[in-house]
């Protein structure tokens, strides 16, 4: 190895947090070096947020057409042009790509430097380059932005067959037959509604006896009975047991209720959850702690067990968003920078799942909430009371927010249906400035939005409807 290059910083990835963080430091005088890699802008832009909703579009598109006659338009037979789809999604992907490389490329103090960084030392990483070669770098501040990949179950037989995950998926050229998923996630739910409406026929296999096990019941029932509707096939509480190649698909077997059953689908898609890119990092060199599942431990103010190493986003464990990860620079930036006082306690932790309709979600659940012993009061209100959602012909769904009994704080709100992540913001905004529910109940909105449904939402509370 060569003699260590010294930086002022380092930030090994150029995710939703390395890349903003990294152009903060070189901002701030600080000579940094930022290592990614493979692709500047992290999952999320290269194979999470950015390609799954440009695709999760055009889904809704074919749903739109296929329903025109219920809006009295008449259209003729609907097809799929699968390469197209994927030229659309690769020419965002490579726009918002291009324009952060360009920009860190261009920031002073900053080089960006592509290659798989690994600890060499407690300051130190050597760098195997993505052109060849080896760099060995120094820095007394290190930031680390890693991030995950798709996790491998120990499935018998999974090593034999090919299999796609969230990135391979989304390079098929030509529509699969049917569609097996394991697990039944976000990513697992997006991709399974996305390709049902593209036109193949999807079977969704969950271990557990509801979907998206983190949300209450009721919420995991209604999403459930959305996706059947549109015709996607749901086995609950089916284990996986051995997987093997059939001519050029895929039989499944699983185990349900003491029973096995074998599937047979053209291709298989593996949606069981994700693993931190730690593995590859010798964080032991450093002396970085990790979690027993590899995710780097941190405190309230994202500092590692080693002074002057920080981790940021999804490899530290914990609400696996962007808009985290990218709270997470704020907090560096805050604390490192601006020597003004942040950390993660108490932060809200919003997200969308973006199924059609969308679940929007912050704060607690009603298991959550009763669970900690709290005196809750629950709002619901379904769609078909909504006057927006009646207009455009979208009612499936609920919302639902959770409020103190005591002091009227709305503690959490699920809301399934249409624009349902817009909708939970409006929820999150209340929550962020302590506002009453009875603030939204007798609040002014614009007539038609679907924001006015927050009046009758806490209505409803107040009636005991």
């Amino acid at each position: 190895m060569t003699t260590p290059q010294q930086y002022d910083a380092m930030v090994i990835g150029s995710g939703q947090a390395g890349t903003p963080l990294s152009v903060a430091l070189a901002g701030a005088g600080m000579r940094t070096a930022l290592i990614e890699r493979k692709h500047v802008g992290g999952t999320c832009i290269n194979e999470g947020c950015t390609p799954t909703k440009t695709m999760v579009a055009s889904g809704r598109v074919a749903y739109l057409a296929r329903r025109a006659a219920d809006y009295g338009v008449q259209t003729g037979p609907i097809s799929i042009d699968m390469a197209k789809v994927r030229q659309r999604k690769r020419n965002i992907v490579d726009s918002f790509r291009n324009g952060s490389q360009s920009r860190l490329e261009k920031t002073s103090n900053l080089e960006l430097i592509f290659g798989d960084a690994s600890f060499s030392g407690p300051r130190t990483v050597a760098v195997s380059l993505q052109d060849g070669g080896w760099r060995t770098i120094s820095a007394k501040h290190i930031f680390i932005n890693a991030g995950t990949r798709a996790s491998r179950p120990a499935l018998d037989g999974l090593d034999t067959v090919s299999s796609l995950d969230n990135i391979s998926i989304m390079e098929l050229d030509a529509l699969p037959d049917h569609l097996l998923i394991l697990g039944g996630g976000y990513i697992g739910l997006e991709f399974g509604q996305l390709f049902r409406r593209f036109g193949s026929r999807v079977t969704i296999i969950q271990s557990a006896g509801q979907l998206l096990t983190r949300e209450d019941p009721d919420i995991a029932e209604a999403v459930t009975n959305i996706l059947r509707q549109d015709g996607v096939e749901i086995v609950l509480n089916a284990k996986a047991t051995h997987v093997g190649q059939s001519g050029e698909g895929v039989r499944l077997e699983i185990r349900s209720q003491d029973k096995s059953t074998t599937l047979a689908g053209s291709h298989l898609l593996v949606a069981t959850g994700r693993v931190p890119n730690s593995d590859t990092l010798n964080l032991a060199a450093a002396g970085i702690h990790t979690s027993e599942h590899g995710f780097i431990q941190v405190n309230d103010r994202l500092e590692t067990t080693v002074e002057g190493i920080y981790a940021l986003g999804d490899i530290k464990g914990g609400p696996a968003f962007t808009h985290i990860s990218y709270d997470d620079f704020r907090i560096i930036r805050s604390n490192f920078l601006e020597k003004k006082p942040a950390s993660t306690r108490g932060r809200q932790v919003p997200y969308a799942v973006f199924i059609d309709p969308q679940l929007g979600r912050v704060g607690l659940t009603e298991k959550e909430a009763r669970a900690q012993g709290r005196n809750i009061r629950v709002a619901k209100l379904p769609m078909t009371h909504v006057a927006r959602a009646l207009e455009v012909d979208e009612t499936r769904g609920f919302m639902k927010a959770i409020v103190d009994a005591e002091t009227n704080q709305i503690l959490g709100a699920a809301i399934l249906g249409i624009e349902g992540g817009e909708i939970m913001s409006a929820l999150e905004i209340a929550m962020m400035g302590k506002l009453p529910y009875t603030a939204l109940r007798d609040g002014t909105f614009a007539h038609p939005t679907l924001a006015e449904s927050l009046n009758n939402l806490f209505m409803a509370l107040d009636s005991g409807s």
